[in-house]
């Protein structure tokens, strides 16, 4: 999938920047304004990205109850 996703940048006109393409259980592809991850299975449920994002952090919540 990394591989194709660099032909087709290329393709396109872009010149991605490539890492972690030899561990290959994640992968990042920096386009310029796009950025691609690609994970194996085993990785994502490791990094529990999901997780991180449904965090709530103490001064996010503080600033929302000011809000109101």
């Amino acid at each position: 999938m990394a591989e194709h996703l660099v032909e087709k940048f290329k393709a396109a006109g872009l010149r991605p920047h490539v890492e972690g393409l030899a561990h290959s259980s994640w992968v990042l592809i920096d386009a310029g304004e796009l950025v691609v991850h690609l994970f194996k299975p085993e990785a994502r449920s490791y990094y529990n990205l999901e997780k991180l994002w449904e965090a709530e952090f103490p001064l996010a919540a503080a600033e929302s109850a000011a809000l109101v």
